[in-house]
């Protein structure tokens, strides 16, 4: 069968992983979110050294401690904290955190690089699954909240005026995040989960002329750098997950160089 082919899982979960990154991308773009992204996906190696120990899905390890860190992050920057310092502390201190715990793991074999940069060679057809299921899963939160997103996302007092709590959006985008880190984890690694989010987004708004030609143009962006880098890692014998990450930075830097012909277009 067609899913028989490494070559073609790895694709497919490649562009899953774009799909939901798109979107998402977008908002943590608009919203300059980098670095909390950053930080969800950094506590996912806790949750991964969670689930070896009590032998369940490292999907659902990854994206309870994911979404318990951007909730934690949340709550904590309604008190007062200054963001940037609480994300460094949060974000360096889950890492380190999960890498020692993944120490204290007998009788576990477990490949810590294939968690850090991503083993997409190696997916599965039930990762596959899980993948393109919290990808739809994303898509549709968002589609589902877009015009109040939206709204939060340019004014908060206008959020307000519109009769809903721009908290509470906040709230669905966290979610979105943490099962965007979860699902990505396989493709990219913790470490480079934030750059397919940002990125790919960052490279379409060069391009974008609405809001929803950005998403839709991150989405193919990423999605052509997942099958650019798989290939490119293919023939030079690189790893898969840095390399789509590279083929992403390449259009960016290809877009950003040329801004003339960008907006001309819009």
């Amino acid at each position: 069968m067609m899913l028989d082919d490494f070559m073609i899982r790895a694709t497919l979960a490649g562009v899953g992983v774009a799909f939901a990154a798109a979107p998402l991308g977008c908002f943590v773009v608009w919203r300059r979110m980098a670095y909390f992204g950053d930080a969800t996906a950094h506590a996912a190696i806790l949750g991964v050294a969670l689930s070896l120990a009590f032998q369940m899905s490292v999907f659902t390890g990854a994206l309870v401690v994911a979404l318990l860190m951007a909730l934690t992050v949340t709550m904590l920057s309604r008190r007062g904290y200054a963001m940037d310092t609480l994300l460094g502390v949060m974000a360096h201190s889950a890492l380190a955190f999960g890498l020692v715990a993944v120490s204290f793991l007998s009788g576990v074999r477990i490949d810590l690089m294939a968690y850090l940069f991503g083993d997409i060679l190696a997916v599965s057809r039930a990762d596959l699954a899980v993948i393109w299921g919290g990808a739809a899963l994303v898509v549709a939160l968002i589609g589902w909240r877009w015009s109040r997103l939206l709204t939060a996302t340019l004014n908060e007092d206008l959020a307000y005026a519109s009769g809903f709590d721009p908290r509470k959006e906040q709230l669905f985008l966290t979610v979105a995040l943490a099962v965007t880190v979860a699902v990505a984890i396989k493709v990219v690694g913790v470490l480079l989960i934030a750059a397919m989010l940002i990125v790919p987004a960052a490279a379409a708004r060069n391009l974008a002329r609405s809001p929803e030609t950005m998403a839709l143009t991150a989405a193919v962006i990423g999605g052509a750098s997942a099958v650019a880098g798989l290939r490119a890692a293919y023939v030079a014998d690189t790893p898969a997950g840095p390399t789509i990450v590279c083929m992403a930075s390449l259009v960016f830097a290809c877009l950003s160089f040329f801004p003339s012909r960008a907006q001309g277009r819009r």
